[in-house]
């Protein structure tokens, strides 16, 4: 567009205003100034470009709106009409502007982006004008005009630094695009970007101005984004005068150039097109911190997780590997920090990084080493797959380095691997397999001649001592089990006792086989050499020293030493046994040297600051150290040194060593009372104020203590419970947690004397006050699990009290108040209503799920004694089960190990093995696997207690599967399918396995078993002997479906002419059939005396829309709150015992419930009542 040098003829002089508009001088007010404005932008709002009339008609008053008048005005409303009026002048007149003055131009366009600044305030009375103008700006494009002008840039600058400070987090959408397309378009049209506006453009990019304005950080991105084939130009242009010409004063931003390349990289790389080639001069550069910087730079971008640049740009990627062998330390330290992240984000550049990860673990700088070593443990610990087996034999070869640092990294690296992967099996066996050269790789390393390599062998070997020791402990029980037999008179009886001691010994020696006839013969000699019998006494004495007990293996080995023997079998076994069983590492002077070492660190007097450690650590681990000899070298404690040394632990702040204090001494205090007074006046103080005030573990090891060490633990444990159950306040649950803990361990301890205080609290305080009222509002952010300490007071108290509840109740181990019914149904009712007993509403989901977890375990902990496992009923069974589907994650995989621990220890009766069948349905991988492992575990374990034996509650399980509702759809019956195999895979590998010896060893043997199978009586009743179900339940169709996967292929006539159904049949058809199915089923009892619906008695309607919700884990909660809470205060009825029925009328299932006909058996002589539960 060309400019006329003279401003364009005013007509005949006169200015017309629209009608009822006056003129505007400045000899009226600003407010009618402002009140004529109006009326004036409203006309130049409704005009467009082809009326022309009215396009020369207010001609003058165009050129008046630009005078100074207007332009300089000081009142802001004035100023801002004014703009709307010329932002709309260059609209009505476009292309050509009524203003042909260049120096009119520029000072209108300053003007109109003064005025922009008012969009940053979006709450104005006036924003919308605000926005307006930016509209009609963007929508013309009026700033293009300014183009031609000279000093164009000016007014560019001015606009996109304008826009750059007004923009905030409270603009919507529109305001962005428009100040995108006004900024994109001058870019895009114009002859360039020159260097100031693209710094006004990229000093937002930088890391200081990014974090004080993200939303312009953001537009500036965007614009970036949509204008990158022009701006890449001016872009490559301002890097090559920095980078490669060293023309620093070009831009403000040139200090900043490798942090601009870092963000421009990841708002797109076509905006570094040409740059790239500029930082591979740069990499060879003379300057070593200018090589410095640039590693760190591309470190930065072929790391960057979603990068390609190493595959895009190979010659720079080549380039940059260069620099791993670089002169400069600093760089080559860099490089091999950057090895880690790309071996973690890029793994299919590892073979590329190996060879020079190689030459830098033979590095002469030993922090080069030492970060090798890190950087390829990361990664394995990361993904063992990441590392390959050259870059661990790296790792491997510098566990012989010549500096102790890398020597250090590199095996506790390995030996983190190896528990992580092998120890734990985190990722499978050929994971474990790859690295399981390390254990022995780390034990040669104990013969080294530096002392620091044993110290550090014998520091990651260190948590395995405790099991050596155990080990120990039981092989010396042992031991004297048997000299004690030794002392009766020979009987029948006598000898069988000590065969059974002889072989359990035997199977903890080398070559179990041959062990059990030199044990027999040592047994022998023993019976025979009554001073072979004084030695071995002494060697496993509790007081027997390390002096003592090498004086009685070599006066043992003596004696049965047979010089004419050149090898003797026998005598290396009784060494062997010798060995294990002497205390070669801990008797009273090592208790009492490392007591002395801890008081140094006490009394601040060790030096732990130069070993690396600080006092406060230094303690905390040597008690933890003693906490564990505790439990196996008791005697040795016995000092009034030691002991003194463990009260001032007990005084100090620290809460874990006050907790480690007061274990030692209830492991090991029992002769305090009667031989250390001093310790003992000392010592009761304190664990009454532990037990009162101190944590909750502290509060439950105090009342241990007192109970284990004192003869008068009546009194002292009723001082504590007085105080404690008077001072109950469930409004203040803060102070509830330490009392909660204390009062439910002394009522396990001491039922009797408690028995009638307790009946009280827990009726009046526990139930009523506590579990039976929400008093605070939790977290409502949806989350199923939050970390221990996010979770509320309220929310801790209530577990404590289910927890105490739960050993009240082990502590009577009798039901006769119905005490344990009654628990039993609050519990139930509690994973009814899914952890909110009280269905307020008011706990949060995360709360819930730790309360559900607490039920659960709760009923678990109850079922392992014997007296309460009976009393369960089969529906507070299933409760109990489903809580290892649970929603949550954590509450699945904390009640699995709980199930697991329970069941290897043979404390839960064989039906909860069944539980594991549900994981099955577990969605997570790492859960399914994990319950395989316990399960496998479990049934190799219980081999001797029948393990097939559990087919029976695993069917009843599955048969009262809240999921399990339609009995003739293919996704519910893979389910169960899939459940069932969970279980039987491994029983049926060992059946056959069994049978095949059988067939193929024993001449005379039958297959057919003679004998019916024997069912609990709890779950199940069965028909008449003459009763023969020999019905089919699985069509033909489903059958084939359960064995391939896909349906029967059906003939092609068969199809075609098949007769179509009504929609309105199905569910009527469906319900017949499931009639005709129930009245041929065996009927499945569910409580004392009481018959249920079998597994088709809910058939829920298959019309469209009606399939059942996805159960989650849990029975759907209860109609009402009400029902759940009563249950709780009456003796007769489970709380949970209409589950099913509360599912069959749930809302979102259009349900029919059809009745199990009633089948009463001919006398009770003829029902089974052999319970294999046990």
């Amino acid at each position: 567009m060309e400019f006329q040098q003279q401003q364009k003829p005013a007509g005949d002089g006169k200015i017309v205003y629209p009608p009822g508009v006056k003129e505007i001088t400045d000899k009226i007010s600003n407010d009618e100034v402002v009140k004529r404005l109006k009326m004036v932008v409203k006309t130049y709002m409704d005009m467009d470009q082809d009326s022309e009339e009215e396009k020369q008609q207010y001609l003058d008053l165009a050129l008046h709106l630009a005078s100074e008048f207007f332009l300089r005005n000081p009142n802001k409303d004035v100023r801002l009409l004014v703009a709307c009026c010329l932002a709309d002048i260059f609209r009505i007149y476009a292309p050509e502007a009524p203003y042909t003055s260049h120096d009119k131009l520029k000072d209108i366009f300053l003007f109109i982006t003064r005025q922009l600044k008012g969009l940053e305030d979006t709450k104005s009375p006036q924003f919308n004008r605000y926005f307006y103008l930016l509209e009609n700006l963007a929508w013309v494009k009026s700033y293009n005009i300014c183009f031609e002008l000279e000093d164009c840039n000016e007014i560019f600058i001015q606009l996109f630094k304008t826009l750059f400070s007004v923009i905030n987090n409270s603009h919507n959408q529109k305001v962005q695009m428009h100040m995108m397309d006004l900024m994109s378009s001058i870019i895009t049209e114009g002859d360039g970007v020159t260097q100031e506006l693209l710094d006004t453009i990229l000093i937002n990019l930088i890391p200081a101005h990014k974090n004080l304005n993200k939303q312009a950080y953001d537009l500036a991105k965007t614009l970036l984004k949509r204008t990158v084939q022009t701006i890449e130009t001016c872009i490559a242009n301002f890097f090559n005068q920095v980078l490669v010409m060293g023309k620093s004063s070009v831009s403000d931003l040139s200090e900043h150039v490798f942090d601009l390349i870092q963000e421009l990289f990841a708002i797109d790389p076509l905006l570094l097109t040409s740059v790239m080639p500029q930082l591979e001069f740069k990499l060879k550069s003379n300057d070593g911190e200018e090589r410095l910087a640039v590693v760190r730079l591309l470190a930065k971008l072929f790391g960057a997780k979603d990068s390609e640049l190493a595959t895009q740009n190979r010659p720079l990627w080549q380039c940059f590997l260069g620099r791993f062998n670089d002169i400069h330390v600093p760089v080559r330290l860099e490089c091999v920090k950057f090895a880690s992240h790309c071996l973690m984000n890029h793994p299919d550049l590892a073979k590329d990084l190996t060879e020079y990860l190689k030459v830098r673990s033979h590095d002469p700088e030993e922090a080069i080493r030492h970060d090798v070593i890190v950087t390829i443990i990361n990664a394995g610990k990361k993904d063992l797959n990441l590392v390959n087996d050259q870059l661990l034999g790296f790792v491997r070869e510098r566990t012989l380095d010549k500096r102790w640092r890398v020597r250090k990294e590199a095996m506790m690296g390995l030996a983190q691997l190896y528990k992580k992967y092998c120890l734990h099996h985190e990722a499978g066996k050929e994971s474990a397999q790859k690295i399981s050269w390390i254990k022995d790789k780390l034990l040669h390393i104990y013969y080294q001649n530096s002392i620091d390599d044993k110290l550090l062998v014998e520091k990651i070997f260190a948590q395995a001592l405790n099991e050596m020791w155990k080990c120990q402990n039981m092989l010396r029980g042992l031991v004297r089990e048997l000299l004690d037999l030794h002392k009766l008179p020979v009987s029948e009886a006598n000898n069988t006792a000590m065969f059974g001691k002889l072989m359990t010994i035997a199977k903890n020696l080398p070559d179990a086989g041959k062990a059990q006839d030199f044990m027999k013969k040592f047994n022998q000699v023993l019976g025979d050499d009554e001073k072979l019998r004084i030695q071995l006494e002494t060697l496993i004495s509790p007081t027997c020293s390390c002096k003592q007990a090498e004086i009685c293996v070599r006066e043992i080995t003596r004696k049965l030493t047979f010089p004419k023997q050149p090898t003797n079998p026998f005598l290396e076994m009784v060494k062997f046994l010798l060995e294990r069983i002497a205390p070669v590492h801990i008797d009273s002077e090592a208790i009492s040297a490392l007591v002395k070492l801890l008081n140094k660190s006490i009394e601040g007097t060790a030096d732990d600051d130069e070993e690396g450690v600080t006092p406060d650590t230094a303690i905390r681990s040597g008690l933890e150290l003693l906490k564990v000899l505790s439990f196996t070298h008791p005697t040795a404690f016995h000092s009034a040194e030691t002991y003194e040394s463990l009260l001032q632990c007990l005084k100090m702040e620290d809460d874990k060593v006050a907790e480690a204090a007061i274990q030692i001494f209830r492991n090991t205090g029992q002769k305090i009372e009667t031989e250390l007074q001093q310790i003992r006046t000392t010592l009761i103080p304190v664990l009454h104020q532990k037990a009162k005030r101190g944590t909750p573990h502290q509060a439950k090891q105090a009342v241990h203590c007192i109970h284990a060490i004192f003869n008068n633990k009546e009194v002292q444990l009723a001082q504590i419970f007085e105080p404690l159950s008077r001072s109950l306040n469930a409004d203040v649950p803060e102070q509830l947690i330490t009392p909660l803990v204390s009062l439910g361990h002394i009522s396990m301890l001491a039922p009797d004397q408690f028995a009638s205080p307790m009946k009280s609290i827990v009726a009046n305080f526990i139930v009523k006050d506590l579990l039976m009222n929400d008093r605070s509002t939790g977290n409502k952010n949806g989350k199923l699990w939050s970390l221990d300490e996010e979770v509320s007071p309220e929310v801790l108290a209530k577990v404590q009290a289910i927890k105490l509840l739960v050993r009240w109740l082990l502590g009577m181990k009798n039901n006769q108040s119905k005490s344990a019914n009654s628990t039993l149904r609050l519990l139930s009712a509690m994973l009814v209503s899914e952890g909110d007993l009280t269905e307020q509403k008011k706990i949060s989901k995360s709360d819930m799920s730790r309360l559900r977890l607490a039920a659960g375990g709760a009923i678990m902990k109850l079922a392992q004694e014997p007296c309460y496992h009976d009393i369960i009923t089969p529906e507070q069974f299933q409760l109990c089960g489903l809580v290892i589907n649970d929603e949550c994650y954590q509450v699945r995989q904390i009640f699995a190990q709980k199930l697991h621990l329970a069941l290897a220890k043979l404390m839960l009766p064989l039906e909860y093995l069944a539980v594991f069948a549900l994981c099955a349905k577990d969605p997570v991988k790492e859960r399914r696997a994990h319950a395989r492992q316990c399960l496998l575990k479990n049934i190799t374990k219980l081999v001797s207690l029948i393990p097939e034996y559990v087919v029976p509650y695993m069917i009843h399980l599955l048969a009262h599967d809240p999921d399990f509702t339609k009995p003739q759809e293919y996704d519910q019956l893979k389910d169960i399918k899939e459940c069932l195999w969970f279980m039987l895979e491994k029983l049926y590998i060992v059946c056959d396995v069994a049978l095949f010896v059988i067939a193929n060893k024993s001449t005379a043997c039958h297959l057919e078993s003679p004998k019916d199978p024997v069912l609990p009586a709890k779950f199940f009743l069965f028909q008449d002997k003459d009763f023969k179900n020999d019905k089919d339940y699985l069509s033909a169709e489903m059958r084939q479906m359960l064995l391939t996967g896909k349906p029967k292929p059906s003939p092609v006539l068969g199809a075609v002419n098949k007769p179509l159904t009504g929609g309105g049949n199905t569910g009527t058809e469906s319900t017949e059939a499931g009639a005709r199915e129930n009245n041929e089923n065996p009927v499945i009892k569910a409580d004392e005396g009481k018959k249920v619906e079998a597994v088709q008695n809910t058939v829920p309607s298959t019309t469209p829309g009606a399939t059942p919700p996805k159960r989650r884990g849990r029975p759907p909660k209860s109609a009402t709150a009400a029902t759940a809470a009563a249950a709780v205060e009456k003796e007769g009825g489970a709380a949970a015992g209409s589950r099913g029925r509360k599912r069959a009328a749930d809302a979102s299932t259009d349900a029919i419930n059809i009745k199990a006909p009633k089948q009463q058996p001919k006398d009770d002589g003829t029902k089974r009542q052999i319970d294999l539960q046990r």
